[in-house]
């Protein structure tokens, strides 16, 4: 896959994952998300583009994730609530920032789907996952609702970053994989 295939579905997947987020959360609120704790509806998609947000700024930089989120959050006024539009935007800006904080450092001596690449992501996700949810949660609903939704956000981000860091390690593994047959 060409650098520039990459950069596409990866922008794509990204505003696509900001948008579903905004429309389930409008559409449907707050869902169970297991273990006695309720999320918000958006939040598996929501910790999609949090890995997908690392896939980006590798492929467009720093810059051209900050002109996406700009762009999602004003589409997300076409399929949303202004007051999750709003909430979105904001989130994304401050965690994504923070983000790119903690993953551009780590992920410069890094290969995709290597050790180094699974620290990098995770720990950017980590801290964009807290940044989001105590921004998001608070512009949306008030402060009030951040101490009961903390776990459950948390949670469904967390389940969402992990299937993505091991999707990305079992890419790298079938690509080695497909390189080694090749010069078999």
């Amino acid at each position: 896959m060409t650098r520039r295939t990459t950069a596409t579905i990866a922008v794509l997947v990204y505003v696509g994952s900001v948008l579903l987020a905004n429309w389930l959360t409008t559409r449907y609120g707050f869902v169970n998300v297991g273990f006695g704790k309720a999320t918000t509806a958006g939040t598996f998609a929501a910790g999609g583009a949090l890995v997908v947000r690392d896939i980006v700024q590798d492929a467009l930089g720093r810059a051209g994730v900050i002109v996406l989120i700009v762009v999602a959050a004003g589409l997300s006024y076409l399929v949303s609530a202004p007051a999750i539009a709003l909430a979105s935007g904001a989130a994304f800006l401050i965690a994504e920032s923070l983000d790119m904080l903690a993953y551009t450092p780590l992920r410069k001596r890094a290969r995709f789907g290597d050790r180094r690449w699974q620290v990098a992501v995770a720990a950017g996700a980590t801290v964009g996952a807290l940044a989001d949810t105590v921004v998001f949660l608070t512009i949306a609903f008030g402060w009030a609702s951040v101490r009961p939704a903390l776990a459950g956000q948390l949670l469904g981000k967390g389940e969402v970053v992990a299937a993505l860091i091991v999707l990305g390690v079992a890419t790298r593994a079938l690509l080695r994989e497909s390189v080694d047959a090749a010069g078999a």
